[in-house]
């Protein structure tokens, strides 16, 4: 039984930091139709940025990590006007390319200023102590991790299927020039939208950087991961990115501690025979 906990209480927090860096790809990739493998970029830079706040600058946690989020987002709407822009009508293997190089260019401006080993971020007292649930006691920082990806599924979904943003957003990814026709500033609607990946990356690396540190090569250690989160879910899907990143995190903890030997083969083992039953994702459309 305790086992069981353990690997459930672990695996859904595991998964839910792969939801919250993982979303905003699938939105990028699934809506706005560009294959961004920088996007790891944006929570290396959202966790380099709260280390300086927390470690340099002095700043309590619970102010450096919402400037953290709202500098990686302020860094991404330049970059979005000035480079993306351009490589949206790229075709996929320019994309691959492109993006490939934006994500070595984060990478060495992170390495270059703050040095090629792990980044510390310090939690505050609070998240530091544990929640006795009575067969084990849990981290608090998982719990808050948990709560948070929770959190920002029921945000998504609000934001993207009942307001005017996300009926907007819809309609421009549907027929760019017919919404721009009827007054849709698709070029604002596109910036905005790559924002807000941006800052649920940086968020979800800064939350998960006990799971998965933070160093300058991250964007590459972990973009097969994240592509892997977004294909198994399914391209622009909320649902099947939580999905997916729930099932996956929960299916590699609990390889790594049944069959720590193994446990690397049978997570692929599983991913491949997800997308060979389901070629388009879990929630994907054929």
């Amino acid at each position: 039984m305790s086992l069981i906990a353990n690997i459930l209480i672990d695996g859904v927090a595991y998964g839910m930091v792969l939801f919250m860096i993982a979303v905003g790809l699938s939105v990028t990739m699934g809506l706005m139709r560009v294959i961004n493998l920088a996007h790891g970029g944006f929570a290396l830079i959202g966790g380099a940025l709260v280390h300086g706040l927390l470690t340099r600058a002095g700043l309590p946690y619970l102010l450096a990590v919402p400037l953290a989020v709202l500098g990686t987002m302020a860094l991404a709407w330049p970059m979005e006007r000035v480079l993306y822009r351009r490589i949206y009508r790229f075709g996929e293997l320019q994309q691959v390319l492109a993006t490939i190089g934006i994500a070595f260019l984060m990478i060495a401006g992170v390495n270059y200023l703050l040095g090629s080993s792990l980044l510390s971020i310090p939690v505050p007292e609070a998240m530091q102590g544990a929640v006795d649930l009575g067969f084990r006691k849990v981290s608090m920082h998982r719990i808050v991790v948990i709560v948070a990806g929770l959190a920002m599924v029921a945000c998504l979904y609000l934001l993207l299927d009942r307001t005017r943003f996300g009926m907007r957003l819809r309609a421009a990814v549907d027929n760019r020039d017919t919404a721009a026709m009827l007054g849709i500033n698709t070029g604002a609607i596109y910036a905005a939208t790559f924002c807000l990946g941006a800052g649920l990356a940086a968020l979800g690396g800064i939350l998960g950087a006990e799971l998965l540190p933070i160093e300058a090569y991250y964007p590459l250690r972990y973009m097969v991961l994240f592509l892997m989160v977004v294909a198994v879910g399914g391209l622009g899907s909320i649902t099947g990115s939580f999905l997916a990143a729930l099932g996956l995190g929960l299916v590699d903890t609990a390889s790594r501690y049944l069959v720590p030997d193994f446990g690397t083969i049978f997570f692929f083992a599983c991913v491949i025979a997800i997308l060979a039953a389901r070629p388009a994702g879990l929630m994907g459309r054929a």
